[in-house]
């Protein structure tokens, strides 16, 4: 029934081969990579009013060269981004950047921000749908938590079934919401400029008034500064494109871009020009509608309903991006290897089901609020954009390649800003962005450990850390032994020595997923080379699935052992770590071996302990 269910969910499996169908084209990733960013021009302009309102009518003026600034600041991230694309094609974005320019630990300061980021970007997407949803249907306040967790685990389905899959359910309301909001801006200016809609501005621009003050612009600005929230996600996704990768991955980030800012900038000026004021009934960009349109008539609704599905969808940039950035984490040995695991629909499964988990936790605790989440949102944006443009810097001081000065004051100008907005949002916003304090140090720790564990487990698993040489043990008459290999470690090589120990006749199994002959075949060698003695089998699964093709395997030795009379040893190699707590971080395959063997006859199934000191 569980089998029937998953299959329901998320579909057929794919063979690894068809892992190149899965990338993404430009038209496709600009659905799945910017609708974080897009989703923003709902609330961006928004949020600068609605601290410009608290110094008198006369200060939202200050909306225009505050939008002007943050265009700047999107132009210096957006041209710094497409640099680490072509400099980091792997992806890994703020990551890999941090991680190799600055080193390892700023780099880890870089990717746990993102982790917890593309969790808040997950939850805050999902609130906010809730709130249009509740504004639309006020009878449903009460229920805006549980309608957040709903979104949530669709998003986390539609994902599990495949880039492909969501790419295509995401274009609807993406596009939609582009095709909408470019009528409603161009609309809207068009009558502003005609005179159809009269000038109705609070104040006129240079207006003077008492409470302007730098701290009072700063907090504004820092505010509007989270419509540039998700515009990172691309180049942390640059493996999902088609080739060439870099290229398209540069292309979609301009095109975002330009998308962005003309929708930001647009919808500012029409709130300046339409003297609007946001309340508690009614969103800014809802007010402008009902002007541009002359009241709640078609044009409104069409604009409310893209408006909810944008807010709706936009999760689904952390959905993208979070699963690639931990596998660069798990690659380097920061979080656990079940990361890099694909699942049924060549998605990394495990990062999709954690990245969910953790945003159903935040909606929760900070009960779907988007006031609360915004603030701790941008800091964790802000980090890494700061982190990463730096880094920049120090790679073009390295390197020096044509007009190295140029493109290392592009990323001075995005790392100064992204520095100053960070230090802006702990002194004006500290009572919403003080989590941040405690979940970085929490996430390094977390990190260290992991990789500490790793890296001992790393050196008791080397084949040079033997200490005897190979010893042959006499075997038992009338025994065949089927030893599990995953790979040539210090592990195998006690567990051959012991199967050889206890069967007349000892079979090395592999089974194999990389479409790469060349590394299976190097495996080989080696296997060959220190066991040259014992048969080694390397059976093939197109589907990353390994209990198949070994029941299949060990059914037919079992069938021909029953001729000569002979019994079937499984031996499954397992190392125990020293604390309970460090069996997450390894693949649990022989849980469920030991499960599936259970079921055949004149099978018996041993299990090597291989014990570790750390």
């Amino acid at each position: 029934m569980f089998r029937n269910l998953k299959r329901f969910i998320i579909g057929k499996p794919l063979k690894t081969l068809e892992a190149s169908d899965q990338a993404l084209s430009k038209s496709k990733a600009l659905a799945l990579l910017s609708s974080d960013a897009l989703s923003s021009v709902a609330y961006g302009t928004e949020s600068i009013t609605a601290v410009l309102l608290a110094g008198g009518a006369a200060a939202l003026w200050l909306q225009l060269p505050i939008a002007c600034l943050i265009l700047v600041l999107l132009a210096a991230i957006v041209l710094s981004y497409r640099q680490i694309i072509h400099a980091y094609p792997n992806g890994g974005g703020a990551y890999t950047v941090a991680s190799q320019n600055w080193g390892a630990n700023v780099g880890l300061v870089a990717g746990g921000s993102l982790l917890v980021d593309y969790m808040l970007t997950v939850a805050v997407s999902a609130s906010a749908a809730a709130d249009a949803i509740t504004a639309a249907i006020p009878s449903l306040l009460h229920f805006a938590v549980p309608m957040s967790i709903v979104i949530i685990l669709i998003l986390t389905s539609m994902n599990l079934r495949g880039l492909r899959e969501s790419a295509n359910f995401l274009m609807v309301p993406v596009y939609f919401f582009i095709v909408v909001m470019a009528v409603t801006v161009a609309y809207g200016v068009y009558q502003a400029a005609t005179g159809a809609i009269p000038y109705h501005a609070a104040a006129r621009i240079g207006t003077d008034f008492s409470g302007l003050s730098l701290i009072f612009f700063l907090r504004a600005f820092s505010s509007g500064s989270s419509s540039l929230t998700g515009v990172e996600a691309i180049s942390n996704a640059v493996p999902n494109f088609k080739a060439p990768k870099e290229k398209h991955a540069a292309s979609t980030l301009t095109m975002m871009a330009i998308i962005l800012a003309s929708f930001f900038f647009g919808i500012t000026f029409l709130s300046y020009w339409d003297g609007i004021r946001p309340n508690a009934s009614s969103t800014v960009l809802s007010q402008i509608a009902s002007i541009t349109y002359g009241g709640h008539g078609f044009g409104f609704y069409m604009v409310q309903l893209a408006t909810t599905l944008i807010l709706a969808v936009a999760a689904n940039t952390g959905f993208s991006a979070f699963p690639v950035l931990a596998v660069n984490l798990a690659k380097d040995k920061y979080l656990p290897h079940l990361f890099m695991d694909r699942g049924d629909r060549l998605g990394y499964s495990n990062g999709i089901l954690s990245l969910s988990i953790g945003a159903i936790i935040l909606t929760v605790i900070f009960h779907g609020s988007t006031d609360n989440l915004i603030p701790l949102y941008a800091v964790g944006v802000f980090v890494p954009f700061t982190l990463s443009q730096s880094g920049m810097i120090i790679h073009w001081y390295r390197n020096r390649p044509k007009f190295w000065l140029g493109k290392a004051t592009i990323n001075f100008v995005g790392a100064f800003m992204s520095a100053a907005l960070v230090l802006v949002l702990f002194f004006t916003r500290f009572s919403h962005v003080w989590p941040y304090v405690f979940i970085m140090p929490a996430d390094l720790t977390v990190f260290f450990k992991i990789k500490k564990h790793y890296t001992a487990v790393s050196k008791q698993l080397r084949l040079q850390y033997l200490n005897n040489p190979k010893q042959k043990q006499e075997p038992y008459a009338g025994s065949t032994a089927i030893v599990l290999v995953s790979n040539l470690t210090q592990v195998t090589a006690e567990a051959i020595n012991y199967a050889e120990s206890v069967a007349t006749k000892v079979i090395a199994m592999h089974v194999s997923f990389d479409i790469r002959p060349e590394k299976e075949a190097k495996i080989a060698a080696q296997f060959a080379e220190n066991f040259p003695d014992v048969r080694y089998v390397d059976v093939h699964s197109s589907y990353r699935s390994i209990v198949k093709p070994i029941i299949g395997f060990v059914t037919k030795v079992s069938n021909q052992s029953k001729k000569t009379n002979h019994s079937v040893t499984v031996v499954i190699p397992q190392f125990v770590p020293k604390k309970s707590w460090q069996n997450i971080l390894h693949n649990q395959s022989s849980l469920r071996l030991r499960t599936a063997l259970s079921g055949l006859d004149n099978i018996s199934i041993s299990t090597y302990y291989y014990h570790l000191s750390e």
